[in-house]
């Protein structure tokens, strides 16, 4: 990983400025370009994990299985918000690890340009 370190207040600090919605289109915008190829390692991230394996197909079927149609449905989204959360983490370990590629590319051109 990097091997510059961010203190707390580093990491507050930017996520307060991209809270800023132009600052947060632009890199919707970077994402949405690149989301062919980031879709990609997040599943394949994902499949490293461990995160779809019989477990986790047991566990869809654990819920489909839910006779109660309240209970199935409370299941559902607790399912789905705990794999969302999961999702969200391992992207922003691929986020980082993007970063750090474009900053390394950066340091290689120069700097800006």
């Amino acid at each position: 990983m990097a091997e510059h370190r961010y203190s707390a207040e580093q990491v507050d600090a930017a996520v307060a400025a991209i809270a800023d919605g132009e600052r947060f289109a632009d890199a919707q915008e970077l994402v949405t370009h690149a989301a062919p190829g980031l879709q990609q390692i997040l599943g394949a991230a994902l499949d490293a994990g461990g995160f779809f394996d019989s477990a986790h197909q047991g566990e869809i079927s654990r819920v489909a299985e839910i006779a109660d149609s309240e209970e199935r449905r409370i299941a559902l989204a607790e399912l789905v918000a705990e794999e969302s959360r999961l999702a969200m983490l391992v992207g922003v370990a691929v986020g980082l690890a993007l970063a750090e590629e474009l900053a390394a590319a950066n340091d290689v051109q120069g700097g800006d340009q």
